[in-house]
């Protein structure tokens, strides 16, 4: 079972980066697939970026895709999502997520992820 912890949050002026840490307890981690999601207030829970096992293959949101960047390092047993020219729209709780990976192709739905974070607050200020 992997507990996750994500950090790497906070309060960014608009235009600036943060990077996101997602580091996972298990042994396993190296097996799964990890997605990063975040939920604005009052809105649904959003899929971001998704990244294989391997880190080999890895899926970014059409919206972010030019701004945001999935990677991970197994051999730290973690997953990070590099932000970039953020913007007021980006403020949300972010969400790191894990499953194993079964090779099926990019995860992009809740529901596909068996292990969560309790996320990290990332606020763009304008």
């Amino acid at each position: 079972q992997e507990q996750l912890i994500e950090s790497g949050g906070g309060l960014v002026q608009a235009g600036g980066s943060l990077r996101l840490s997602c580091a996972a307890s298990g042994r396993t981690f190296s097996t799964y697939a990890v997605g990063w999601f975040r939920q604005a207030p009052g809105k649904e829970r959003e899929f971001v970026a998704t990244i294989s096992w391997t880190g080999s293959s890895a899926f970014v949101t059409h919206s972010v895709k030019d701004r945001f960047s999935i990677s991970r390092d197994n051999a730290k047993n973690t997953a990070y999502l590099q932000m970039n020219s953020l913007k007021p729209e980006d403020t949300a709780v972010y969400f790191c997520a894990a499953v194993k990976d079964n090779g099926l192709g990019y995860l992009t739905l809740r529901e596909d992820y068996a292990y969560w974070g309790q996320g990290t607050q990332v606020t763009v200020s304008t």
